[in-house]
């Protein structure tokens, strides 16, 4: 009789052990279940914020988000004709030569720029919807990847117009290449949106001192001039220049058609990291501070 009480015992012991386990597991998914609702939330967010910033940049314009396939040709244009007989011996295609350092240049400007102001900009959204801050800077930086793809359309038919090289010498790097530079450039802007938009929020100034700070890196990026005609102190200069790297990167496969320095690659994707996290670390720091202050 105690043998069937001990039996009886020992399986209703087992049951209880097995339910506690059971409890844990369908805990554990339930939470798997909710961060996933949630990053498919905040996606949707950053969604709906990239294209209200879209429309309200073009709200009073017949033609769109058809200039951002336009301002890069027309800058071309206006660059060529004040450059390319200066450079002529020294840049072969300049249009294509020009048109991949404004591209470059204009989605970390852009980016950087805008995402600086993402908070103070967003300040009744942020304080009544319990959304991460983060969202208001990711969603800038995306408007501006969104508007550089567009600007890719206008860099295509000029590509195409000029035949500066067969297609299929050109296709096998650039489907790596471009994917990879354009990912780094942007883990790159993120970093620095995030120190922006936490240091615009109690410093105002900071986004006229950028102004000057962007327009002096828009002259160190080589743009518009070869960097070979510079001193070596300057040309040294430039080229520790993160965003001429990118820049860099991709007029090698575009106009000369082979594949960047494996150290130039790595150059880059170190600078992207790095910044992206000192940039995070210092956001992350300063949202209680942050929320305050709005």
């Amino acid at each position: 009789m105690s043998r069937y009480k001990q039996t009886g015992e020992g399986n209703k012991n087992k049951r209880t052990g097995e339910a506690r386990r059971t409890k844990p597991n369908s805990r554990e998914k339930q939470e798997k279940q909710n961060k996933r609702d949630h990053r498919r939330q905040y996606r949707n967010v950053i969604r709906e914020l990239t294209s209200r910033e879209i429309k309200r940049k073009y709200s009073r314009s017949k033609l769109g988000i058809i200039w951002s396939v336009l301002q890069p040709l027309l800058m071309m244009i206006v660059m060529s004709l004040i450059f390319s007989q200066m450079f002529q011996r020294s840049i072969e295609n300049f249009p294509i030569y020009y048109l991949v350092g404004w591209n470059v240049w204009s989605l970390f400007s852009t980016a950087t720029t805008t995402a600086m102001t993402g908070l103070v900009d967003n300040k009744s959204m942020l304080i009544k919807v319990k959304f991460p801050m983060g969202i208001f800077v990711i969603s800038r930086v995306n408007t501006a990847l969104v508007n550089f793809l567009y600007s890719l359309i206008a860099f295509a038919a000029i590509v195409i117009f000029f035949e500066i090289r067969d297609p299929w010498m050109i296709s096998p790097w650039i489907i790596v290449i471009l994917p990879m530079v354009v990912l780094c450039e942007l883990l790159f802007s993120l970093g620095i949106s995030y120190i922006l938009a936490a240091a615009y929020v109690f410093y105002g100034d900071v986004k006229h001192l950028y102004s000057v700070v962007t327009t002096m890196w828009m002259y160190l990026s080589a743009i518009f001039y070869p960097v070979d005609l510079l001193g070596k102190r300057m040309e040294a200069l430039i080229r520790w220049n993160p965003v001429f790297d990118f820049i860099d990167a991709l007029r090698q496969v575009i106009l000369y058609g082979t594949l960047p320095p494996y150290f130039e690659l790595l150059r880059i994707a170190a600078y992207a990291v790095a910044v992206y996290l000192i940039g995070h670390a210092v956001f992350t720091r300063s949202k209680d501070k942050i929320m305050q202050k709005i």
